[in-house]
């Protein structure tokens, strides 16, 4: 026969079950945040606030974006890493978290364990450039100056760890060359010595570079993507130039805490997915240089997991540190 302490044990956890199902089921009953882990105006921040209204509309309850930098994106993306697995922290996140996390010694969170994918959100293409001072019309007589005079050749990027970085010294390793890396405190300083011939090369977003290009002020050379771009598709990738594995296309997404309910991460998907296909989201991200996109959950996963030791050997191999 069961004592009283049993049947009162047993009680409250009959009564604590509808209780929980019923705290899920009515997820959200408050505000979402959305961590932006970059400065406003950066593609994050932009493809967050495009999606921050409209998600709001549809869970019916407030969502706000906080913009949190520092460390190349390491402090915000801690920050969501050790926030309550509810569903109300969301980590607007992308490839440069891969790269970050590995760019800095003692980082306190592992951006494949400690975060549950949601969604993809966007993707850009990267294009390598020269400047037309150079001479330097296609990849082949790129990579002809580079091996004859290895260090000649001169590339910047808006920092250290940047896509733009990374990029570059994927490339150098694929293709057995050696340039020097100017790194550059943002894009602005970056963009516009490439522009003026202060720099050799460097890569840019697909839909920023052909700018320059239509106008003459850049040389267009390959394309970081699997496939051709529709905004260039003249420009041949790496790939079918000769050059393999050069792969270093940007892709944003929308990450939670690990441990975060699965219903939760379900509605969080389906809302965002739903979003990221209206046509005028896909717009605004267009006119900032980004493909909208989407994805479920394992999707985005197998991406995780096929980049982390992919930047990781890239880091270690070209003995790369952002300190």
């Amino acid at each position: 026969m069961k004592s009283t302490l049993q049947r009162a044990m047993l009680a409250g956890l009959l009564l604590a079950l509808p209780m929980a199902l019923q705290a899920q089921q009515a997820w959200p009953a408050q505000t979402v945040k959305i961590i932006v882990p970059f400065t406003p105006g950066t593609g994050m921040d932009t493809i967050a606030r495009t999606v921050a209204p409209k998600l709001s509309e549809r869970l019916g309850q407030p969502v706000i974006v906080q913009n949190q930098p520092g460390a190349s994106g390491n402090i915000g993306a801690d920050a969501v890493a050790k926030s309550n697995p509810d569903g109300y922290t969301v980590l607007m996140g992308a490839n440069t978290m891969l790269m970050a996390s590995q760019l800095y010694r003692n980082v306190p969170f592992n951006p494949v364990k400690d975060f549950a994918p949601v969604s993809m959100a966007a993707w850009g293409t990267l294009m390598l450039v020269t400047n037309p001072k150079t001479g330097i019309k296609t990849l082949k007589e790129y990579l002809t100056q580079a091996k004859a005079k290895p260090g000649f050749i001169t590339y910047g990027s808006p920092g250290v760890g940047t896509p733009h970085h990374m990029a570059m010294e994927l490339f150098k390793s694929q293709a057995d060359i050696f340039m020097l890396h100017v790194p550059y405190r943002g894009s602005a300083g970056y963009i516009q010595d490439l522009l003026g011939g202060e720099l050799m090369a460097g890569m840019l977003p697909i839909h920023i570079a052909q700018n320059f290009v239509n106008a003459g002020k850049l040389n267009a050379l390959a394309v970081g993507s699997p496939k051709r771009h529709p905004v260039a598709p003249n420009v041949a990738t790496f790939e079918e130039l000769g050059i393999k594995g050069v792969d270093v296309d940007l892709w944003y997404a929308f990450f939670v805490p690990a441990k975060t309910p699965v219903a939760v991460i379900g509605r969080l998907n389906s809302e965002i997915v739903a979003i990221m296909k209206q046509p005028d989201v896909r717009d605004v991200l267009g006119r900032a240089g980004m493909d909208a996109a989407w994805s479920t959950p394992e999707e985005l996963a197998a991406v995780v997991n096929k980049d982390y030791p992919r930047w990781g050997h890239v880091i270690k191999r070209n003995g790369i540190s952002a300190e």
